[in-house]
């Protein structure tokens, strides 16, 4: 039986904001660990942790900033990291991950609809649902991030080329869902591009400059975003909390 209670964010600015940053940390925490150690001990660990942190996440029931976030961050991570390997130690091209991810994200989205007639992130207050959901976020990094290498390197179009042509691509995407009838679909299309923006605009300013970088370096950037990502959580953490306390009040004052 469903609940009336969201176990995901309502979908804002602010939503769209630490999104992306979870994007860019996520490329650029995989690169920084998977290119300097073992990369096979580095995602079953990392596998390990985002273990921990689902179960973290879905024993809430509910939309807990903290728990949501450190979830997405690490789906970031583990996501990357999938298609990183895919490529690095599978040796499978670019053009073949993007195709055989895009077709899970197809799969997934399908079954998911089959099954409950919606795949709508404003219909997620039950566990069945909550687990479609992240089946979906999680393919979704890794077609993301097989996409984003496939245009900047394989393409040519290099990091900042890729993070322009995404980034227009992601706002078309929002305004287009204006549409009748297109909001359901285009948000998982504008959840998509998340991935490969962000994660373009995080390498722009990560990798050498013989590689058409900033060149500030992998873990830096990883650094600084892991602090951008925690004060900002931080503050939805506050603003939910401010919230919940009103709504009691409001409530005990009836």
């Amino acid at each position: 039986m469903l609940t009336s209670v969201a176990r995901v964010p309502e979908i804002t600015a602010a939503f769209w904001l630490v999104k992306l940053l979870t994007t860019g940390i996520g490329e650029t925490s995989s690169d920084y660990l998977v290119k300097s150690l073992d990369p096979v001990p580095v995602v079953l660990a990392a596998a390990v942790i985002f273990g921990v942190c689902f179960a973290v996440q879905f024993t809430a029931r509910r939309y807990v900033p903290w728990r949501y976030w450190l979830f997405v961050t690490m789906v970031a991570v583990l996501g990357t990291m999938v298609a990183d390997v895919a490529h690095i130690v599978l040796f499978v091209p670019y053009e073949i991950s993007t195709i055989a991810f895009a077709l899970a994200v197809a799969v997934l989205l399908s079954v998911w609809w089959l099954s409950e007639r919606t795949i709508s992130v404003h219909s997620i207050t039950n566990a069945r649902r909550e687990l479609f959901y992240w089946s979906v976020v999680l393919a979704t990094f890794a077609l993301g991030t097989a996409l984003g290498d496939l245009t900047a390197i394989d393409l040519g179009l290099g990091f900042f080329g890729s993070a322009v042509m995404f980034g227009a691509l992601f706002l078309l995407a929002l305004v287009a869902q204006r549409l009748p009838g297109a909001q359901v679909a285009l948000f998982w299309v504008a959840y998509m591009l998340t991935r490969p923006w962000g994660a373009s605009v995080a390498d722009w300013i990560a990798v050498d400059r013989s590689r058409g970088g900033l060149a500030f370096g992998t873990g830096p950037v990883s650094i600084i975003g892991v602090v951008l990502i925690a004060a900002a959580v931080a503050a939805l953490q506050l603003r939910s909390r401010s919230g919940q306390l009103a709504r009691s009040r409001l409530v005990t004052s009836v």
